[in-house]
């Protein structure tokens, strides 16, 4: 089964730190962009951060620029997101995608109609 799948949330306390994962399962994520988006509760979905296919563009949001980091290993057919110095208002389901021969940029991430494939959320809570 074509798939992504996101791992790594939980509960953190904050200024701490988590590192998601998002794998691809029955393809190979090197043609592909990923994006992570995440959804608080009662808001819309938001795009946090993203990796080109070849690595060479990453986008963060302003709200984490300097405390996230995305990164890829095509060998392992996964991207992560390294998130440090968490806030509570980092807390969210956070989602990755894929989107095929996406391309990001400093200012700019593909939109949501973009990707090609979406995993199912991991839940990251930050709260002490």
């Amino acid at each position: 089964q074509v798939q992504l799948v996101e791992s790594g949330g939980g509960l953190v306390q904050p200024g701490g730190s988590l590192r998601l994962s998002c794998t691809a399962s029955q393809f190979t994520l090197d043609y592909y962009s990923v994006g992570w988006f995440r959804q608080a509760p009662g808001k819309e979905r938001e795009g946090v951060s993203c990796i080109s296919h070849s690595s060479d563009g990453t986008y963060y949001a302003d709200s984490v620029k300097g405390r996230f980091s995305i990164f890829r290993d095509n060998a392992k057919n996964t991207a992560y997101l390294q998130m440090d110095s968490l806030k509570s208002d980092d807390t969210a389901v956070y989602y990755c995608a894929a989107d095929l021969f996406g391309e990001c940029h400093a200012d700019s991430m593909p939109p949501r109609r973009d990707y090609d494939y979406w995993g199912q959320g991991t839940q990251v809570t930050v709260s002490s």
